[in-house]
């Protein structure tokens, strides 16, 4: 074994063995590490986001690329792929009345290479989707989030429902990717194309958090007095950290496996 993954090895393994309290400690010193050094390399805050939008896209080519070339969905869920649908559709709505800007335009092209993939797994191909592990109820998410989004919303000048819509998607796409884990939690094998997908959502959600921790930061926490008042700015705040730390876990062992020489990702019992 070569040094430099000897070394890996080593400490992987030591991680694996800490209690959960301290690889959550750890995770967290690892993400204030990355915010650290992402604040002293990335001087406008702004290309963070855009950097985000990026390697999104780059997971949804790896998506595209793995049911045109190999003609199979197993692996994927259908249900996470509908939620970013519906998420997507809510904020191309409000982006249109409320905004209007660049990212109406990334998010229009979303949804619909979105649907693209909805449609290929629903019909074309049909026969390879693993309906019996995408067992994810979307009530689970749906209702809570809609509940939440009547609560806890923007307190801008906008019309109520816009605002609540708003809201919603926001809510709705913090959580949006737990039916893919939970099919690779049921099929403990995930192979390379949906563990390469999954593992840009989780640098898109994790560079998506940093631009909005680092801009709340450098304005001295006048970000969120910006957002309006009330729970609403904290409740934006918290959506992102969610969407980082939901796939934190998936993430350490794609780059585990990735190290290790393994094509085929293999989780172990509890993860994600």
């Amino acid at each position: 074994m070569r040094p430099q993954k000897r070394t890996i090895h080593m400490l992987t393994t030591w991680v694996r063995r800490q209690p959960p309290k301290v690889k959550a400690f750890l995770a967290v010193v690892a993400g204030m590490a990355a915010l650290v050094l992402l604040r002293f390399i990335v001087h406008d805050h702004d290309n963070l986001f855009v950097a985000a939008e990026a390697v999104h896209s780059i997971g949804i080519s790896v998506l595209i690329y793995k049911l045109m070339k190999e003609k199979t969905c197993a692996g994927l869920s259908l249900k996470s792929q509908e939620l970013t649908a519906i998420f997507l559709a809510f904020r191309l709505y409000c982006s249109v009345v409320m905004e209007y800007d660049i990212h109406t335009l990334l998010d229009l092209a979303t949804l619909a290479t979105t649907l693209w993939v909805i449609f290929m797994i629903r019909f074309k191909l049909k026969s390879s989707y693993m309906e019996d592990k995408d067992n994810f109820a979307l009530y689970y998410v749906l209702v809570p989030c809609l509940a939440l989004a009547v609560v806890i919303h923007p307190t801008t000048s906008h019309n109520l429902f816009n605002r609540i819509f708003w809201a919603f998607c926001v809510y709705l796409e913090s959580v949006s990717v737990l039916p893919q884990l939970r099919v690779m939690q049921n099929t403990k094998i995930v192979e390379p194309f949906t563990a390469h997908y999954v593992f840009a959502l989780g640098i898109a959600r994790f560079l998506s958090c940093a631009h909005w921790v680092l801009q709340v930061l450098d304005s001295r926490g006048h970000l969120l007095v910006a957002l309006g008042y009330g729970l609403w700015p904290s409740m934006v705040l918290i959506s992102e950290i969610v969407q980082t730390f939901i796939l934190a876990d998936f993430c350490y062992y794609y780059v585990k496996s990735v190290f290790g020489g393994q094509l085929v990702l293999r989780l172990p019992s509890g993860v994600v």
